[in-house]
């Protein structure tokens, strides 16, 4: 599809190059030969003054005495020169014709690559939503169609299969409401409001949603974030330091320490979120920000698990902060991101 509309777009680029480039050809060969005959005509002008002042008759006259010496530029030449001037200016079209050709095709290549980029990941979206959209229908359906097949089915095994159904259904909450929080940042112009905001009082914030999972697995979250001010979007830097904490907290041993710290540096605050964890294989670190991605090895081995949203949101946030984020990581050792946010947003 994009091949074909690639050569349409170089054909409309050339139809018009050729326009104008024929228009020009026709105003130039117009103009030169419109000054090949006026060149003619001062010739024979100059000629007859000469003659008249030289005391000869003037040309009319003595064409009607001598009409072989009348002096005259040569048609045969003035045609020939024409017809050169014709010719060098097709040449410079075909020339032009071929240039603009290449050049129109890359230049439609580069046109359409953005257009081809999106619409990939538009395609690479919908197939990765249904992916995972099919696992939890394809569950909640399965257990609806045993359970009405089963005509001896108590309450208990009704209350169950409710139950199941009930986590199939927070499953699939989950993963509208990230997809959700994806796009919300993805929008080319988004209208996130930046203010000034301190750091301080977000981590707090993000701490408190975290807290509860936390004492779950006796995680303390220790805060050395610095009472920094900053222009950013508060729920956007909220939802970032969320997704770190609660990766940390989830991927985290029991009885472990979550550590969050900042610093100041040259109109950045590099923001930290350092934990005890599983780790990450080295395999895994270059694709953990890519939607819907998750390790195939470390983090897989919890029996908590993410849908491959998170991260691929805190890169969005940051991006939209005009930021960077880092990681590193050492299996059964811990994972440490970082995030380099400027002070002012320009």
């Amino acid at each position: 599809m994009f091949h074909s509309a690639r050569l349409k777009l170089t054909a409309w680029y050339l139809l018009i190059i050729m326009v104008i480039s024929l228009m020009f050809s026709l105003v130039i060969y117009k103009g030169l030969s419109n000054e090949i005959e006026r060149f003619e005509r001062t010739q024979r002008f100059r000629i007859e003054q000469r003659l008249q002042e030289g005391g000869f008759p003037l040309p009319d006259e003595r064409l009607r005495r001598f009409p072989s010496q009348m002096p005259t530029a040569n048609p045969e030449l003035l045609k020939e020169t024409k017809q050169r001037i014709l010719l060098m200016l097709i040449v410079i079209n075909l020339g032009i014709l071929l240039t603009s050709g290449g050049l129109g095709y890359i230049l439609a290549g580069r046109t359409l690559a953005p257009i081809k980029d999106m619409m990939d990941k538009q395609n690479q979206f919908i197939s990765d939503a249904s992916h995972e959209f099919r696992t939890p229908l394809t569950s909640l359906r399965t257990a609806m169609e045993v359970a009405l097949r089963n005509k001896n089915l108590s309450l208990p095994s009704s209350k169950k299969i409710i139950k199941e159904s009930i986590t199939e259904v927070k499953k699939l909450q989950s993963i509208s409401e990230g997809l959700l929080q994806l796009t919300q940042y993805q929008k080319p112009n988004n209208n996130l409001q930046f203010t000034k905001v301190i750091l301080s009082e977000l981590a707090e914030e993000a701490i408190k949603k975290i807290d509860p999972l936390a004492k779950q697995k006796n995680i303390s979250i220790n805060s050395k974030v610095e009472k920094q001010e900053i222009n950013g979007n508060k729920f956007g830097l909220i939802d970032l330091l969320v997704i770190f904490l609660d990766n940390a907290v989830k991927y985290s041993y029991k009885n472990t320490t979550v550590t969050i710290t900042s610093h100041k540096t040259d109109g950045f605050i590099i923001l930290s979120v350092k934990d005890q964890g599983v780790g990450i294989t080295e395999k895994d670190l270059p694709h953990i920000f890519d939607r819907f991605y998750r390790a195939d090895y470390a983090r897989t081995k919890t029996t908590e698990g993410g849908y491959g949203l998170g991260l691929s949101i805190a890169k969005k946030i940051v991006d939209v902060h005009h930021g960077l984020i880092n990681v590193e990581s050492k299996l059964k050792k811990g994972t440490t991101f970082s995030v380099r946010l400027p002070i002012k947003q320009t």
